[in-house]
């Protein structure tokens, strides 16, 4: 389905992440840092679709294009969680705003919306406006790629993988992960609209081997990194997981800085967010050598 709003900008709505990949590529391609969401998902759901994997009918991938043809904007709607929040990157100030209208008649109901600002607030402003409510922040989050690695202070163990057999703390570390993040960034438990993965999503991420334990020198574990498989030559760290007993003695430095050399030996570039709220991990992240790319912002419309 496509969309030409009287700006001559022309908005493609479409079900298939191959063709959205194909259609953006190159514009995607251009800052493969700032479209890691993006592209991470849609190769990702894309994969799962040749596995026989359905998809739901809301899911969506957005290009927006100028008079010219040339694609100048993209987003997907594609989150598994309630309220299923559009995530929007960089477009014209016009495109975002006739992207509200387009969601209005199409009759979506939005009550939030992830990505670039000021992208994501023209949008979430718009869509206010056409049905009723008043946008408030969830989350600032900050995106950050690695400059030059700076060791931290080494600390006793080393990273391992995490197999099969870890499922069950690994599903209960990212349950926890979800909360413990909203509670170190000021806010109470469950504001975040994040869920944990489920079971199954557990084991694909294991199967995968992008979930890596920092152990003691026991073999005991004491910290969970996480990193996406490169997308455009770019893979992005997430979660970082540290339990509250563990916090403060460098397994999380550690972890985070050895996983980075690996993806950097893969050949690709690393990124990751930290959320604004949260001095903690933003300092640990700084210290290593992670530099700050865009900010983002996960908006909520209450009615």
């Amino acid at each position: 389905m496509s969309i030409v709003p009287r700006t001559g900008l022309r908005l493609r709505f479409l079900s298939d992440p191959g063709e959205f990949l194909a259609a953006a590529g190159d514009y995607l391609g251009a800052d493969p840092v700032i479209s890691t969401v993006v592209t991470t998902i849609a190769h990702r759901l894309l994969s799962q679709r040749a596995e026989g994997i359905p998809q739901p009918d809301r899911n969506w991938w957005l290009v927006v294009s100028d008079d010219s043809g040339t694609v100048v904007g993209a987003g997907m709607r594609s989150a598994p969680y309630a309220p299923y929040p559009p995530f929007l990157l960089p477009m014209p100030d016009e495109a975002a705003v006739a992207l509200a209208h387009a969601l209005h008649d199409r009759g979506e109901e939005v009550l939030a919306v992830n990505g670039a600002l000021p992208t994501v607030d023209l949008c979430a402003t718009a869509l206010a406006r056409l049905g009723g409510g008043e946008v408030q922040v969830s989350q600032h989050t900050r995106l950050h790629e690695l400059g030059e690695l700076a060791w931290p202070p080494p600390v006793p163990g080393g990273l391992v993988a995490a197999t099969e057999d870890d499922a069950g703390l690994v599903t209960e570390w990212l349950a926890a992960f979800v909360g413990d993040a909203d509670e170190q960034a000021g806010r109470p438990r469950g504001t975040s609209a994040h869920e944990a993965p489920d079971h199954a999503e557990v084991l694909r991420r294991l199967h995968a081997g992008r979930l890596w334990f920092w152990v003691d020198e026991t073999g005991e574990p004491m910290h969970l990194t996480g990193a996406n498989p490169p997308s455009f030559g770019v893979a992005r760290l997430g979660p970082v997981y540290t339990p509250p007993a563990q916090r403060g003695r460098g397994w999380a430095s550690n972890a985070v800085a050895e996983v980075s050399r690996r993806i950097r030996a893969e050949g690709a570039r690393v990124c990751l967010f930290t959320d604004q709220a949260n001095p903690t991990s933003n300092k640990i992240y700084a210290a290593l050598g992670y530099r700050p790319v865009v900010d983002m912002a996960n908006l909520v419309i209450v009615r």
